[in-house]
């Protein structure tokens, strides 16, 4: 069969990418990567993973800010007189912040690259953990929950831009599970430390402890986390050998055919492009061609993505509810657990965190390896072409493990079981959440690459958007029907929710050609008709 000519321009990553065609070894290779050393899917592994390595601690550090604050409430209502309704008001208004933050400052990031927003982000947390180590009014807690949430909002939008910065598509599934693996401990690890340093030091230190974190972390950040911000050149054309038994006829209506990947294994790079020096690579802002009247557009587009694009409006829900099962959970134990019959003290409310961070980490061990493993198992069962759907299968498998903890959970505390069974409900929840959300991210960043800083924004605004809802709603709902009904209730709705992953792994794919055109206009580019 004649091979076709494909214009990258035509390419808006709408859907599958190409692996292992023909039983072959090699792996086709998306996005495409360009000839120029400098960009950031030519980086040898080191400095991608160096890079990784710095945007997982900000993230672990981040969520450790927003979730640490639990263990000190009882401290803190002694010594400042906050009460309980007022400390978990500040702290469901820090998760309302994370559903604005993206809006803020996504856009610079698009415009003026990654660098000089985590620079900005990370600074602005060092300080608020300062200021809370100082906090005396409600006033104060109220802003710093606002402020430091807000720019927090960034270690979920930002890092997954990164990821799609630096790695294949074939590399994702694995990346994405460390990096909720750092996520998960971030919000459940963080309160066992921060216990110990309460009850020893006093709660003051937990946030002078984080700024000291936090500040290490600026520093290094500022020396080593190079941009990875990347303008590919669109005009060179490929041939691509046609697959007759795998390959449809290139179409503008099929995200599969505008995304016919030419590059086969091995990536060939122009040395004689001179590479960046070490300050240039440090630079405190890059200047990606983007117009500046095209900023505004990023503050108003992720709704439109969210409600006009099938996947994205699901994962949203989907990731939304899945946080939910863990903060809702951690929020109970540190108004339950220091009554009768448990009456623990902040260091044993603390030491409640091991059970979900062994929970995450079985997860990530297993369903981050298996993530990219049963999805070029398939793609080579599929002739050699990878669908985004494909990874769905992992979450089909963790699912059923969510709701069977908030289940455990919420019945074994209302009815005072001894501590191991909410306990074990917690490591079963994490054990199944992060295999889950992190398919649900990956399917998002492979199947909507070009937009997805607006459909991470999306998705972040109606995750924190449901969990706010929860939060504010968790202590009169408990107060009316109970413990027992609250979980059971909730572990049927994740139930319902997560089962859409059925639909999508049969029905996405006709979902996304149905939407290749929309997808095409929010990305600003337009898919061409080829010549037969």
């Amino acid at each position: 069969m004649e091979a076709k000519q494909v214009s990258p321009t035509m390419v808006p990553q709408a859907g599958s990418s190409n692996t292992s065609l023909e039983g072959s070894s090699h792996i086709i290779l998306q996005p495409r990567p360009s000839n120029d050393p400098n960009d950031p899917l030519n980086w040898p592994r080191w400095r991608k993973y160096l890079n990784f390595i710095l945007i997982s601690y900000y993230t672990l550090m981040v969520f450790s800010l927003i979730d640490i604050a639990t263990v000190t409430w009882a401290p803190v209502n002694a010594e400042l007189g906050f009460s309980y309704a007022i400390l978990n008001d500040a702290f469901a208004a820090g998760n309302g912040a994370l559903c604005i933050g993206g809006f803020l400052l996504v856009p610079f990031a698009l415009k003026f690259g990654r660098r000089p927003v985590y620079i900005f982000s990370t600074a602005v947390q060092c300080g608020m953990s300062i200021w809370y180590a100082r906090m005396r009014t409600v006033a104060e807690l109220m802003l710093i929950n606002l402020l430091s949430c807000t720019v927090g909002a960034l270690a979920e939008v930002m890092v997954q831009m990164t990821v799609a910065d630096m790695f294949y598509f074939h590399e994702r599934g694995l990346v994405n599970s460390i990096y909720y693996w750092f996520m998960i401990t971030g919000a459940t690890l963080s309160p066992l430390p921060g216990g110990f340093i309460t009850s020893s030091q006093g709660w003051r230190w937990v946030w002078w402890w984080l700024a000291i974190l936090l500040g290490a972390g600026l520093v290094v950040f500022i020396f080593c986390y190079e941009e990875t911000m990347f303008t590919r050149p669109t005009t060179e054309t490929e041939q691509v050998s046609s697959q007759p038994e795998s390959k449809e006829a290139v179409n503008n209506n099929d995200p599969e055919a505008l995304n016919v990947a030419p590059q086969l294994g091995e990536v060939i790079i122009d040395y004689s492009i001179p590479q960046k020096s070490y300050w240039q690579k440090l630079a405190l802002w890059s200047n990606s061609p983007m117009p500046l009247s095209q900023l505004f557009k990023h503050t108003y587009q992720p709704f439109l993505v969210i409600f006009t694009i099938p996947a994205v409006f699901f994962m949203s829900l989907q990731y939304g509810v899945l946080i939910s099962c863990i903060v809702l959970p951690v929020t109970s134990l540190s108004s339950y657990m220091t009554l009768p019959p448990y009456e623990f003290n902040p260091t044993q409310i603390g030491l409640m965190g091991l059970p979900p961070f062994i929970g995450a980490s079985l997860g990530t061990l297993i369903g981050g390896f298996l993530s990219d493993y049963v999805s070029l198992y398939l793609a080579k069962r599929n002739g050699g072409v990878f669908e985004p759907e494909m990874r769905l299968w992992i979450s089909v498998a963790f699912a059923p493990f969510v709701p069977a903890g908030v289940f455990i959970f919420g019945i074994g505390l209302n009815n005072g079981a001894n501590w191991l069974v909410p306990a074990f409900g917690l490591g079963i929840i994490c054990f199944g959440v992060l295999p889950t959300s992190s398919a649900a991210l990956t399917y998002l960043t492979d199947a909507y690459t070009d937009i997805i800083a607006d459909s991470i924004m999306g998705v972040t605004f109606v995750r924190n958007a449901i969990l706010t809802m929860f939060i504010f709603v968790l202590q009169p709902w408990t107060d009316s029907v109970g413990l027992t009904w609250v979980y059971v209730t909730f572990g049927i709705i994740t139930t319902v929710i997560l089962g859409g992953n059925i639909v999508f792994i049969y029905f996405g794919k006709k979902f996304r050609i149905k939407t290749a055109a929309r997808y095409a206009g929010f990305s600003d580019r337009k898919p061409e008709q080829t010549d037969e």
